[in-house]
């Protein structure tokens, strides 16, 4: 921040070019929270300034010195703000900065949010002389003070002790779920214009984060109402208005004001978004996203996994790490996507590809964390990784339950047919010419017949690498056989 008073106090550099730094495994010193052990964030507002001891920082759990180098520990921050500007509803807003914040420390890596939070910090710092995590809490309470001039009193508790962390996350969650219920009430009909978050954009350039009532942010961690509180708090901020203007497509979520805030924010990478679509100009996916989904061409339907799930693998043999590398970084891919969990609330849920119809596949947990969301009649019919292990298995369970895929799935929302199921989709491949046959047309001359989202491909037992470059081209593909140099 080049604060000379800063630099004295504290054994690191603090500075907004530290924002997005990674610190790898070959330089970590500890993690904090991550995958493999419980941690959170939470940000609580007093209404008794005598209740705060302003600037305080205490620890419960073991401090850095006490933690073996490589290790994993569960960490929860734990943040008491004052203001008289601040209300309820601003605790969200401040809770979500401590991601920017804290990204500003060298050293000290930041990766998510709410009940999913990863913290990493370098064997470097560690020499340099960071010696206690009150150390971060001090330099944390300085940079909400130096950026948000309206909290005038900050207490901060972090705590390492795993009991504990697991004790008070439970009562974290309750206020997390009392937070989100707030507003599925209110839908994109409702309001006159929606959010943009550039929170994000220190990892992935070209996203763009649009939070509306029917779609929170990908995070998790901001819905409409709190994008409105930040935009009103802090007009400079991450969060400001995005006019909605004509609604192009309402069932997709396409508004023209959305599309200008499109090439805006993605620096012209993207001109269009539809706010409810899964394979035609989705929403973009940032790296904070609480799910993602994934397009399974060979029954036609979507599956889901979450962060911090425990399955390995899905249908697709790819767990979410190597999911989210596919679509993370500001990309808009079709047939991938991140949503925040509370998108599965909302009754635009990927509507234009059929809503929960086209679901088949959830991880196990996160099936159950959301099973209010599933309307009844599809809850048996969507797979976990407990009935099936590939695509193979899943087909016949889809067959077995009889699911909407199959015979094809018509929309809630319009009473479309929007898929034709498994018995036209054959049909369909059966009459595909072959390039041979096509001649010039193979070229690229014929007609396009239809448009289809490759989501991923793979070659078992090739022995060099395989390479398609496809520019502007429509194509259907009813087969691809991959053979050995020399196999017949």
């Amino acid at each position: 921040m080049g604060d000379p008073e800063a630099d004295e106090k504290y054994p690191f550099d603090i500075s907004p070019m530290y924002e997005g730094e990674r610190i790898r495994k070959t330089d970590l010193y500890v993690e904090l929270g991550g995958q493999n052990k419980p941690g959170f964030e939470l940000v609580l507002f007093e209404p008794d300034p005598d209740k705060i001891n302003d600037g305080a920082v205490s620890l419960i759990g073991p401090d850095l010195g006490e933690m073996l180098e490589g290790s994993a520990y569960a960490y929860a921050m734990i943040y008491k703000v004052y203001g008289e500007q601040i209300e309820e509803d601003l605790e969200a807003v401040i809770e979500r900065r401590n991601h920017e914040y804290q990204g500003y420390i060298q050293g000290y890596m930041h990766l998510n949010q709410r009940s999913e939070i990863w913290v990493r910090i370098s064997k470097e710092t560690v020499k340099k002389g960071l010696k206690s995590l009150k150390q971060i809490g001090k330099a944390t309470i300085m940079l909400f003070k130096a950026e948000l001039p309206f909290i005038e009193k900050m207490e901060v508790t972090y705590v390492t002790d795993e009991d504990e962390v697991v004790r008070r996350l439970e009562e974290a969650k309750k206020i997390y779920e009392a937070r989100d219920v707030k507003v599925r009430g209110l839908h994109d009909e409702d309001v006159d214009e929606f959010y943009q978050c550039t929170l994000c954009q220190s990892f992935a350039p070209t996203n763009v984060c649009v939070v509306t009532p029917d779609r929170t942010a990908l995070c998790g961690a901001m819905n409409w109402f709190d994008s409105r509180a930040a935009a009103r708090i802090d007009p400079e901020g991450p969060n400001a208005p995005i006019p909605k203007g004509e609604c192009i497509d309402p069932i997709g979520g396409e508004y023209t004001g959305v599309d200008d805030a499109a090439v805006r924010l993605s620096g012209g990478e993207y001109d269009s978004i539809k706010l409810h679509s899964f394979l035609e100009r989705p929403h973009t996916s940032c790296g904070c996203f609480e799910v993602a989904g994934f397009y399974i061409p060979e029954v036609d339907g979507i599956g889901w996994v979450h962060r911090g799930s425990k399955v390995s693998d899905t249908p697709i043999g790819l767990p979410f790490s190597s999911i989210a590398s596919s679509v993370g970084g500001g990309k808009q891919v079709e047939g991938f996507l991140g949503i925040g969990v509370q998108y599965f609330y909302s009754p635009k849920f990927i509507q234009y590809d059929g809503g929960w119809r086209r679901v088949v596949w959830m991880a196990s947990d996160l099936k159950e964390r959301v099973g209010a969301a599933i309307p009844e009649e599809m809850r048996g019919k969507i797979a976990t990784e407990k009935d099936v292990k590939n695509i193979e298995e899943l087909r016949e369970f889809l067959k077995k339950v009889d699911h909407p895929v199959v015979n094809g799935v018509t929309r809630d929302v319009d009473g479309a047919k929007i898929t034709g199921g498994w018995a036209e989709a054959a049909v369909e491949a059966a009459e595909v010419v072959s390039p041979a046959e096509m001649g010039d047309a193979a070229l690229g001359e014929a007609e396009p017949l239809t448009r289809v989202p490759i989501t991923q491909m793979m070659a078992s037992g090739v022995d060099a690498p395989v390479k398609l470059i496809l520019k502007d081209a429509d194509i259907r593909i009813g087969k691809i056989i991959v053979k050995r140099k020399g196999e017949k």
